[in-house]
């Protein structure tokens, strides 16, 4: 599935009062699937909340699930079917999408995972006669990332250049299977929400990792304007969604953003601008784990930066978030305990050690 089919052609001819009694959420073991089934079973307005996971959640998280019945099973077998059928399913939220191989597995985890295992979730929604709200979790990553963007993308809008990350393949593709079951099955309110770069002091997304170097390297000749959200928000937008959404496709992002100059003086480091092709590599080098594990989509953020038009937000699916992206990044840097460099030795020793790779690397692009 092309980039060009991305865009919000949800149907819109759904109810959109349905008033959800039964919430099954997917990736109950994970940190937003585990919290949304933790902020439902806290709504006494939903009868009953089922958790979805091939593994247990931790006990912490499961205390905090409360009255929610946790049921182990996989997504991607089709025995999913008894139990939507053995509890009279009518809300589903799916936020289990993973937004990089994981440990142990490699690509073809990953896709079998967000791909195949969405396909038969939603198959079984399509021949469930209970169901009337589906909501999923996406990304903005769908966009893509380029020089041609424009300074917000609204949900009409497609990918000017086609994304080459594997996360957002999956999501366009994701995204594809929830226009479908829209048409086929128009009595549900089938809604996709897309999220930017997720932000906190619990969720160490790795995409802002990179703030925790003293010496922060970026592309020279950019500085890419970036939109984020705050964890906690995320969490509460699923979970409105789940209450109240509209079928529909919205951008969730907190309001303003931040240029990533700005991000890194904020996060108390140095900056140090470097060619793109050394940023891929030198930068990786230098910053270790953090940046080895960048993904696609990521590289390119901190190349292009994306912004998202919030209007639909607001308006179609009632939601504001309670955080910024000033918020949201400085509660980030407080959360992770990034402390201003203060030691000039630890400065000047990173430094150097840049500078040396830069110039190692620039001799070696000569």
């Amino acid at each position: 599935m092309g980039a060009a089919q991305v865009g919000s052609g949800v149907a819109t001819n759904v109810r959109d009062g349905h008033t959800p009694k039964v919430v099954l959420v997917t990736g109950a073991s994970r940190f937003f699937g585990g919290n949304v089934v933790a902020r439902l079973a806290a709504d006494p307005t939903v009868e009953r909340i089922i958790a979805v996971d091939a593994r247990t959640p931790g006990r912490e998280l499961l205390r905090r699930m409360g009255r929610a019945e946790f049921v182990r099973a996989d997504i991607r077998n089709p025995l999913i079917r008894k139990v939507f059928d053995r509890n009279e399913v009518d809300t589903v939220v799916h936020p289990a999408v993973l937004s990089r191989p994981p440990s142990g597995g490699g690509r073809a985890v990953m896709k079998d995972f967000n791909v195949l295992g969405t396909m038969q979730l939603f198959a079984v929604c399509q021949k469930s006669p209970s169901v009337r709200r589906v909501v999923v979790r996406s990304s903005s990553a769908v966009y893509g990332c380029s020089a041609k963007d424009p300074a917000k993308f609204t949900e009409e809008m497609s990918a000017r250049t086609p994304p080459r990350g594997w996360f957002a393949r999956d999501m366009i593709e994701v995204e594809g299977f929830v226009r479908g079951l829209a048409r086929r099955r128009p009595d549900i309110a089938a809604s996709i929400l897309r999220f930017p770069p997720i932000v906190g002091p619990r969720l160490a997304h790795r995409g802002v990792q990179y703030f925790r170097s003293p010496v922060t390297p970026t592309i020279l000749g950019r500085d890419p304007r970036i939109q984020l959200l705050h964890e906690e928000d995320a969490i509460a937008a699923l979970t409105h969604a789940a209450l109240a959404a509209p079928g529909g496709t919205f951008n969730v992002a907190g309001d303003g953003a931040l240029v990533l100059s700005q991000a890194v003086r904020r996060a108390g480091r140095i900056e140090l601008p470097v060619p793109f092709a050394l940023f891929r590599s030198v930068g990786r080098s230098f910053m270790g784990p953090v940046m080895r594990e960048f993904t696609s989509e990521q590289i390119d953020y901190f190349h292009f930066g994306c912004g998202l038009d919030t209007t639909r937000m607001r308006t179609e699916l009632g939601y504001q978030p309670r955080w910024t992206t000033v918020q949201a990044f400085d509660d980030f840097v407080g959360g992770a305990a990034l402390r201003p460099v203060i030691d000039p030795r630890w400065i000047d020793a990173a430094e150097t050690k840049l500078l040396g790779l830069v110039g190692a690397g620039a001799g070696a692009h000569q």
